[in-house]
């Protein structure tokens, strides 16, 4: 999509939201009906289902998150009828529960995977263009250390020739070469490294984004094309013509709604809920899918003082860790710093992973470390949010990755058709989806005999803008923050913080009731906004409010409210408990 284009859309949402901000109590809306009238979201669902219901698809996605997301776009823009469902919310699972870096991944260079790298850094830059208000260039400090470093004077000249490697791969599509920082600039990025045993360091570029708002971006992106799209409706079994070829599913709606959706092809895209779908279609115990676990604390800003991300060397262990600098005040200072990632085999429940005591430790050890400058010790005290994710590793054939450590196992993706038809695609990483889409949406039209070009390659995603893009708003809605604007320009209490101490207004929440299919509490303050992840408690003590001012839109009364902050609280109370 030309830049002239990107401009037409962000003239049509200034146009939109002045005609809406005149009408007070639909100030914002994009749903309307025939007559002008908004369509309540409780309306928008019943509509969508409805079609879900009663209309057949060229194809089926099953799970949204962003793979998933990726596949619908994809297949929307090549003109196919796309449905796609999801048991939870979008990107409820492993896609809002990243490190939120857009990255080539260095360390696979180490592995020797150039391929990855290569495809890697080349979606970096096509989602620095194709989403500039969702995704941000970072810089990456990797510090040289006399002892005790990720890196050490002794190896700092092999480092250097792989990050030459890096930006020969791609990394110099941002713009930026790497290059070595004297011990002193090195400690004006963080101040709180240990001074006695700093050399140097070594600065490289990648990118950050909030991986559930690109998700939803995604999803919004595929809406526009044509796609149906519902969360909380799950696939209860698969529907299969007489010659054992899947023709769709039977699904349940989070309300116990149940009915069958009609499809010529159903993608497998449940990343680490794969199998459970498989095992449906092919029956036995099908094992396509080795879970790994990552985790990430969050701690606040001022006690690691880190203006750009640093990679850390975890004592003991061959992996480092990122630290990472979150929701800037505008002044160089940051409100948080998170940090992370593990990965871990994980062999528990995939529904609900928690960040256990031993992984807060693990960062701890790492960062305390890291920081010994600092003047003090983090501990667990400190820690205000955590978050758990599940990577879809694949398993080959031989089952070779079936065994060693979850970290070093290849993030390459894998497109699976069975016999009866179901594409499954899984593995891969949060950079690549449109790739791993494009190669699903591949393989679909092959069984549907069609042939028509990928299209996303230059597809600017919903809300795409260059204008403001660092304004809190911008950064967050893009071409919608100006109907987010007339929201508080109808009622300004609606800019009033939603959550006291993180950047968030009430208008955020009311938006994404309209438009961005809530359903539960949890969606609005999980992965609208990301209050639980950086701030558990302030988050929880703001619930109440939170469900009151959104259950007008939603239709909730008394009761539900009350359900809905209950069952919030009882995810916090769980993070909270396995951390003990």
């Amino acid at each position: 999509m030309p830049l002239a284009s990107l401009r037409c859309r962000e003239r049509y949402a200034r146009h939109r939201a002045s005609r809406l901000g005149a009408v007070k109590n639909e100030a914002g809306s994009s749903a309307t009906g025939n007559a002008g009238k908004a369509v309540s979201p409780v309306a928008q669902r019943a509509a969508t289902l409805n079609r879900l219901r009663n209309d057949t698809f060229d194809v089926l996605v099953v799970g949204g998150g962003v793979t998933g997301a990726g596949v619908a776009l994809d297949a929307a823009a090549r003109g196919l009828r796309v449905a796609l469902v999801d048991q939870s919310d979008f990107a409820a699972g492993t896609s809002s529960k990243s490190s939120k870096l857009i990255h080539g991944g260095l360390r696979y260079l180490q592995q020797g995977d150039i391929a990855l790298v290569y495809e890697a850094l080349y979606e970096r830059q096509r989602l620095l263009r194709n989403a500039p208000h969702l995704v941000k260039t970072l810089p990456f400090m990797i510090p040289v250390m006399t002892r005790d470093g990720v890196v050490s004077r002794k190896i700092a000249r092999a480092l250097g020739s792989a990050l030459w490697m890096y930006d020969l791969t791609g990394g110099w599509r941002v713009g930026k070469l790497h290059r070595r920082l004297r011990a002193k600039a090195a400690l004006a990025h963080m101040p709180t490294m240990d001074a006695t045993k700093l050399s140097s360091a070594y600065l490289y570029f990648d990118a950050e984004a909030d991986d559930a708002r690109l998700t939803l971006a995604i999803i919004r992106s595929a809406i526009e094309r044509g796609a149906t799209v519902a969360n909380y409706c799950g696939v209860a079994a698969l529907r299969k013509d007489d010659a054992g070829h899947i023709v769709g599913a039977s699904v349940a709606t989070r309300d116990g709604e149940a009915f069958d959706i009609s499809a010529r092809v159903v993608v497998n895209a449940t990343g680490v809920w794969g199998d459970a779908l498989r095992r449906m279609d092919v029956g036995g115990d099908s094992v396509t899918i080795r879970p790994a676990k990552g985790i990430h604390i969050t701690v606040p800003w001022e006690l690691v003082r880190n203006d750009i991300a640093a990679v850390i060397p975890v004592p003991g262990d061959k992996r480092s860790l990122f630290v990472v600098p979150h929701m800037p005040n505008g002044d160089g200072t940051f409100r948080y710093t998170y940090v992370g990632t593990t990965d871990t085999d994980y062999q528990g429940g995939i529904d609900d992973p928690q960040c256990t005591t031993e992984d807060i430790d693990y960062c701890l050890r790492a960062l305390n470390k890291a920081i010994a400058g600092g003047g003090r010790t983090i501990t667990r005290d400190d820690v205000v949010g955590t978050w758990a994710g599940l990577r879809p590793l694949v398993v080959s054939a031989d089952g070779a990755a079936a065994k060693g450590r979850t970290a070093d196992l290849s993030r390459r993706h894998k497109v699976i058709i069975s016999d009866s038809g179901m594409i499954t695609i899984t593995g891969g990483k949060l950079t690549t989806y449109r790739k791993m889409a494009e190669h699903t949406v591949d393989a679909a039209q092959k069984l549907l005999g069609r042939r028509s070009r990928c299209s996303t390659k230059r597809m600017h995603l919903f809300g795409a803008t260059t204008r403001n893009r660092d304004e809190h708003l911008v950064s967050r809605f893009g071409t919608e923050a100006v109907a987010v604007r007339a929201l508080i320009a109808a009622d300004p209490s609606l800019g009033a913080p939603l959550v006291p101490g993180l950047p968030y207004v009430r208008a955020e929440a009311v938006y994404s009731a309209r438009h961005e299919m809530v359903v539960t509490l949890d969606d609005v303050l999980a992965r609208r906004t990301r209050g639980l992840l950086y701030d558990r408690d302030a988050t929880l003590r703001a619930a109440t409010d939170v469900a009151k001012l959104i259950a007008p839109d939603l239709g909730w009364n008394a009761e539900r409210i009350t359900r809905e902050v209950q069952h919030f609280s009882e995810i916090c109370q769980r993070e909270v408990a396995a951390a003990r």
